[in-house]
């Protein structure tokens, strides 16, 4: 059976933004969650479809391997399945959209430890970098866990109480209708605990600023615009929670010479008339140094002449290189001296149509048209 597009699905266009995703994932789970509508298979099939969709556009990586691949590319990743629910925990996706809907999942939304940010860095690397991989040390500022306090925000020799209001969930429950809403607890902001005397260096936070070198190796093959995922390089998280993940964005630089295509190269040359009447022996720039190219008589402007396996490494994980496609293109002198312009006209009268058929070709069919 087909899927349907799975930003249709969740009623946004694919620009939309990750808060816009959840807002509308949110709305629409609500309207056809199985309790609001026991005994209805239909609204039981669309709520699977959207937390389908939600699992695979909410996760960055995941999002740009739909995008690039479409459903071929996230089959068993955080979809449903057979077996039912795969990839991220069904729990942990309604921790995070209905924590304070329908309580029950959402008491992880209550527990002190969270987990820290995810973060994104522009990287612009060159063409060559693009098509060969490379390596680079990135210098990221990031939240780290405080060395003083060890992250639990508190001074030295002092801890954090229990909040007495949540009694440490950090939500509070309330009655709305047939529905049991939970919020964050007003007292202890969601933490659980009250640091009374805060740690002098984070301030109470458990996190300073910091910055940080990681390593990152670009694969060879890499497009302007894909997304590298570098798992637990992001944020630190507060009270001893896991590191979020950083996202690296590649831009990659336009070549003064070479245009991409896909896995081809695809580069222009400029030849003389005369080289492309008589035929010549042509040296052409690849991405790995100058080859011999051989232009035969006769050669008009435009034609393109393949360079097997001269092109960019696929980057999903097969070895063929593409092509390079050499353009050629014949230029026509501006300036010319005398002698030149004399011998060119003596050259036309000599040669008369024969030697170019294309031109003789197609202004036989203009005379035959108005005659």
């Amino acid at each position: 059976m087909t899927k349907c597009d799975y930003y249709e699905v969740l009623e946004v266009n694919q620009n939309a933004s990750g808060t816009e995703i959840k807002k509308s994932y949110r709305r629409l789970a609500i309207q056809y969650h199985p309790d609001k509508n026991p005994g209805d298979a239909a609204a039981e099939s669309k709520f699977k479809e959207l937390s389908e969709a939600y699992a695979i556009l909410s996760d960055a990586q995941k999002r740009a391997t739909y995008d690039q691949f479409g459903h071929a590319g996230v089959n068993g990743v955080g979809g449903f399945s057979s077996g039912g629910f795969s990839g991220a925990p069904f729990e942990d996706i309604f921790g995070d959209i209905f924590g304070d809907i329908f309580g029950g999942g959402g008491s992880r939304r209550g527990q002190r430890v969270q987990r820290g940010d995810d973060l994104r860095y522009n990287l612009t690397i060159s063409f060559e970098e693009a098509a060969f991989g490379t390596e680079k040390n990135l210098q990221l500022p990031r939240k780290q866990a405080c060395e003083t306090c060890h992250g639990s925000g508190a001074r030295a020799g002092t801890e954090a109480r229990t909040c007495e209001t949540c009694r440490g969930a950090g939500q509070v429950r309330y009655q709305q209708g047939f529905f049991t809403m939970t919020r964050p607890c007003p007292d202890c902001h969601g933490q659980g605990k009250i640091i009374a005397d805060p740690c002098p260096d984070c301030r109470g936070t458990g996190q300073v600023k910091s910055k940080r070198t990681v390593a990152l190796k670009v694969p060879a093959g890499v497009e302007d615009g894909i997304r590298l995922k570098l798992n637990s390089e992001g944020d630190a998280g507060s009270q001893g929670g896991p590191p979020g993940d950083l996202y690296v964005v590649i831009s990659v630089e336009e070549h003064s010479i070479f245009k991409r295509d896909g896995q081809d190269v695809i580069c222009e040359v400029p030849i003389s008339f005369v080289q492309a009447a008589l035929g010549c022996d042509l040296k052409v720039p690849t991405l790995e140094g100058q080859l011999n190219l051989k232009v035969p008589a006769g050669t008009q402007t435009g034609k393109v002449f393949k360079l097997s396996g001269k092109g960019i490494v696929a980057l999903q994980g097969r070895n063929r290189r593409g092509d390079q496609l050499v353009v050629l293109k014949v230029e026509v002198p501006t300036k010319m001296n005398a002698l030149q312009r004399e011998l060119l006209e003596d050259f036309a009268k000599a040669s008369g149509e024969d030697i170019h058929p294309q031109a003789k070709g197609f202004f036989d069919k203009v005379k035959e048209l108005f005659d």
